[in-house]
């Protein structure tokens, strides 16, 4: 296992310039967001299911559009339809702001459903899902996505997670450990379940997205969370929703050809080699 994680990281560090560990923080631990008055601003921020075969973080870029990993979708585009999808906004035992079906859900044009862990699709692990009837922002105001400044060395993760699936939890300072070629590494305490968390930055008056959770390794000490330069990426996605490219829709949607062998990802969805 160790010689596998050590591989994979010396694979993305070949596109990620590392910022020396001198300069790195330890990360804040993570806060369950239990009470009506914790979930306050993040009411956006909800559980991604689909159907009984396993969920993932996603979030409100618009009243009706969630932004998630693009993996998270490989089981539905095989299926070639969304029936089932459900987004439950701020969702904390058992209880959602909101509860909306997906009407329509894309994969970003460049992701390779066919390859896993590969410094491209990481790059391009961004979805799209478009709800049937949108949440009015005053009951989950939608985030805005930017770019991370070149400066900032901490953000923010609120995500859902295998063992803490039943209500959100925020990491308030996490790292970035390094960026380049498109990637974020960031040292944020992420699992199955976490694919698709918002990466927020606080510089500005409300926080923003700059970065979506798509992979990670653990060591027996570290963790390291892996994530895209998420603006474009996000425009890209937008613009192939609006031509109809690639689009998953209720039925009749005829996905790229998935590679033989690749099972179906039941459960809590992440990426780890």
């Amino acid at each position: 296992m160790m010689r596998r994680l050590n591989g994979f990281i010396l694979f993305i560090a070949a596109f990620i310039m590392m910022i020396p560990a001198a300069m790195a923080e330890e990360p804040t631990g993570l806060h369950r967001l239990t009470q009506r008055e914790d979930l306050f601003g993040y009411e956006a921020v909800g559980r991604l299911d689909f159907g009984q075969d396993g969920y993932c973080t996603g979030v409100l870029i618009s009243t009706d559009l969630v932004l998630t990993a693009a993996h998270c979708l490989r089981d539905i585009a095989r299926a070639g339809h969304v029936k089932g999808v459900r987004f439950r906004a701020g969702l904390r035992d058992g209880r959602a702001v909101a509860i909306r079906n997906a009407k329509l859900a894309i994969m970003h044009p460049d992701y390779d459903p066919n390859q896993h862990m590969t410094a491209k699709n990481i790059r391009n692990d961004v979805g799209l899902v478009q709800l049937d009837t949108p949440i009015a922002a005053a009951v989950a105001a939608p985030f805005a996505v930017t770019q991370l400044p070149r400066s900032k060395r901490k953000v923010s993760v609120v995500s859902y997670g295998k063992g803490r699936d039943a209500a959100l939890s925020r990491q308030a300072v996490c790292e970035v450990l390094g960026r380049g070629g498109g990637l974020l590494a960031f040292n944020c305490d992420v699992t199955f379940g976490s694919s698709g968390a918002p990466v927020f930055d606080d510089s500005a008056h409300r926080i923003r997205i700059v970065s979506l959770v798509s992979a990670g390794t653990r060591g027996q000490r570290d963790k390291i969370a892996y994530g895209t330069e998420l603006f474009e990426r996000v425009t890209e996605a937008k613009r192939a929703l609006r031509a109809g490219t690639g689009v998953i829709g209720e039925t009749g949607f005829k996905p790229r050809r998935l590679g033989v062998g690749q099972a179906n990802d039941a459960g809590a969805k992440f990426l780890r080699p």
